[in-house]
């Protein structure tokens, strides 16, 4: 094993032993049943989830069960009734953690199991730790294509201990497969720039097909990683069309299945999930557009629902949205900064020490990650100068897509710096970038800007 194996297995064994950690004394549980009046009733491993927490575990405790994609909790919202379609969310977490819950029903262990594992809530969150620390790892490696051995190993030291990141492979949520496989799309991206061939042109749009799974608005990794790097592919561009063709079926391949599900089960046209409708009303109402709350969300905003299945309810809060947003189009341009503000933590950075607990983020935590987010970024900006002086534009370009994307759905939906999840690892790796480049610089004055120069990035000059 070369050097940078053996280093980068360390970083990756110190990414998992934090993330142990974070979940085996802040996530410990279980935690107190409070009623509305306040009185405690009991504990529960389940409530211990927050927001959207609360209906990956119990749907997939639910699919595991033999019963399907439908709400978890119908039996306390529709009594007496068979339970109605769900699809709050897309379904790539459901899919991983299904199995989770399955297996640890029926393992030869599962009768003897205490009940502080009943929910697998703790199943939940330790799989997460392992899917982030495989995260880290292709962090490592995608920062070895774009930079050299020095800055792989700097970036995964970075996403290995910085809060933003290690933070939600201890929540039970959508963040940490939608990192994982979007590094892995800018991974295949590269590799299939290099050598073109239809096989990987296939792999990547299958990759970028998984992400939409994970969420929906990586579907945009086709327009702005897979066309573009097309469209820069050396041959014909009848070629360049055909192998992004490829990746496009690939994609629609992966896609489809889930799609085609959706259609045929709701009442109104349902592709990767229903939560549109309840995203736009809660960020496109007086709450969200004034005052304190300004760019982020109010769910009061989402009541008084008209009564069918979740594609109807969806449809009617989304018209009720966009509305709204179309009778208040002057003050759009205000609040579209303030989303993307909260999002990058350039306004009212603090309100989200308050907000993330509702999302089962403690306090420390948020505020330990601030202090980390604004080196990482100010580092990360000096990363983008030093690949632009470098000419190295394919893989800034690579790495700017998630940045991009996550823009570009706080501009239509809310500010939330968990949306940032997917673009962390960019954040890591271009920090990596900068970070080394100045190191470079302090210890060679006037030579070169960076500390791998004996070895030159694999993704240079394009």
């Amino acid at each position: 094993m070369t050097r940078f194996g053996r280093v980068l297995l360390v970083i990756v064994a110190v990414a998992f032993g934090i993330r142990v950690a974070y979940v085996a004394i802040a996530k410990a549980g279980p935690c107190p049943i409070v009623l509305a009046d306040g009185t405690r009733v009991g504990s529960s491993p389940s409530s211990c989830l927050r927001g959207d927490e609360l209906f990956y575990n119990a749907e997939a405790n639910y699919v595991a069960a033999g019963h399907g994609f439908r709400e978890p909790l119908a039996a306390f919202t529709h009594p007496g009734e068979k339970p109605p379609p769900a699809a709050d969310h897309p379904p790539l977490t459901v899919f991983v953690l299904t199995p989770v819950s399955w297996l640890t029903d029926h393992a030869p262990l599962s009768s003897v199991i205490s009940e502080s594992l009943h929910d697998h809530v703790r199943e939940h969150r330790y799989t997460m730790v392992v899917l982030g620390t495989l995260l880290v790892g292709l962090i490592g490696l995608l920062g070895r294509r774009i930079g050299g051995d020095t800055v792989g190993l700097v970036a995964a030291a970075i996403a290995a201990v910085s809060p933003n990141v290690w933070v939600n492979d201890g929540l039970v949520m959508s963040e940490t497969l939608t990192a994982l496989t979007v590094v892995g799309a800018l991974l295949i991206a590269l590799w299939w720039r290099e050598r073109p061939s239809w096989r990987r042109a296939a792999l990547l749009g299958a990759v970028c097909g998984v992400a939409v799974l994970a969420r929906v608005e990586f579907v945009l990794l086709f327009p702005l990683l897979v066309i573009v790097l097309a469209w820069s592919l050396p041959g014909s561009p009848r070629t360049r069309a055909r192998q992004a063709l490829l990746a496009l079926a690939a994609l629609l391949v992966v896609v489809s299945p889930w799609v085609g599900f959706n259609l045929a089960r709701f009442h109104d046209p349902t592709f990767v999930s229903t939560n549109d409708g309840l995203t736009l009303a809660g960020s496109n109402c007086d709450a969200s557009y004034r005052g304190s709350g300004t760019g982020f969300w109010a769910l009061e905003c989402a009541a008084q629902t008209p009564k069918g299945d979740q594609s109807v309810v969806s449809s009617a809060l989304r018209r009720r949205g966009l509305d709204y947003a179309k009778a208040h189009a002057g003050r759009a341009p205000i609040v579209v900064l303030a989303r993307l503000g909260r999002t990058w933590s350039l306004f009212r950075p603090a309100d989200m020490i308050r907000l993330n607990t509702g999302e089962d983020r403690e306090e420390w935590v948020t505020r330990l990650g601030l202090i980390v987010y604004f080196p990482t970024l100010a580092l990360a900006i000096v990363g983008v100068i030093v690949l632009a002086r470098r000419r190295a534009f394919v893989g800034l370009w690579v790495l700017l897509v998630p940045v991009l994307i996550v823009t570009i759905n706080t501009v239509i939906t809310y500010g939330q710096t968990r949306f940032r999840a997917a673009a962390e690892p960019s954040l890591a790796l271009l920090a990596a970038v900068g970070a080394v480049a100045l190191v470079g610089r302090v210890r060679r004055p006037g030579r070169a800007d960076s500390a791998d120069s004996a070895r030159p990035p694999v993704v240079s000059a394009e």
